[in-house]
């Protein structure tokens, strides 16, 4: 069997949202998805609160994925243990409430393992190295296909993660940057990649911001709270085709939209 997978970049803020409610479902009509991964841990800007994870669910998401962002808005730690849908980050510490991944019923009852890792260039945290995090993850098998959002700041262990997993797993894209990649592929052993999907909100920003909020920073000025600038949005994505009997991915192609 053939299936499509819908990899969603990060939604930011409001607009994002609301882009993702009026588009998304008919997008994987057009496309013909079978399992769809959105990453919304910007939907509050920073962060994200129960009542924007459902509306992301009810828009037609299967899993939503997270990053460094996961704790901005307190009030989802409780939510992460409630909701499987749900993951956070899976190489945070284990004192932190939720889990990093989940196996979830797709078409024919296939079994899909997603992974969510952050990476640690860049990122700050405490955090367990990732590589090792998703050995120990995959280990414990129980899926027929693995699917993978790693969310890091550098290209290089982007890159890095997917030649580790190939073979291991079929689909694994970068989240966090927000900037959408032109390198998708398909790695020797069978795994799709692409380094960044890019995100879902403001087109007319710097990453989702008002322009002007990331000039005045990089000229020295105070720093601001960040606003979701204003005016047409964008979704970015990409859509992994996996043949399930050979556990390979056979085509990754950029499914991009917008105002």
């Amino acid at each position: 069997m053939l299936l499509n997978v819908l990899a969603v970049g990060d939604v930011v803020g409001e607009g994002g949202l609301a882009f993702l409610e009026r588009h998304l479902r008919p997008l994987k009509k057009l496309h013909q998805i079978d399992f769809t991964v959105v990453n919304g841990e910007n939907a509050s800007g920073v962060g994200l609160t129960p009542k924007q994870a459902r509306a992301i669910l009810d828009a037609g998401a299967d899993v939503i994925t997270l990053g460094n962002h996961t704790f901005n808005r307190v009030q989802i730690a409780e939510f992460l243990d409630e909701c499987p849908y749900l993951l956070r980050p899976a190489n945070y510490t284990p004192r932190n409430p939720g889990r990093g991944w989940g196996v979830f019923d797709g078409p024919r009852g296939l079994r899909i393992g997603v992974l969510n890792l952050q990476g640690r260039v860049e990122m700050g945290g405490h955090l367990d190295n990732p590589f090792t995090t998703a050995d120990r993850l995959l280990a414990g098998g129980g899926a027929d296909i693995v699917l993978a959002d790693f969310h890091a700041e550098a290209t290089s262990e982007k890159g890095a993660m997917a030649w580790y997993l190939d073979g291991r797993v079929q689909a694994l894209w970068g989240t966090h940057t927000h900037v959408p990649t032109a390198d998708a592929r398909v790695l020797p052993k069978g795994l799709g990649f692409v380094t960044d999907l890019g995100m879902t909100g403001p087109a007319q920003s710097v990453l989702g911001v008002k322009p002007e909020q990331s000039v005045n920073l990089f000229l020295g000025g105070i720093h601001q709270r960040y606003q979701e600038a204003p005016g047409p949005c964008k979704l970015e994505s990409v859509r992994f085709t996996i043949d399930t009997e050979a556990r390979r991915c056979t085509a990754v192609e950029r499914v991009d939209i917008a105002d």
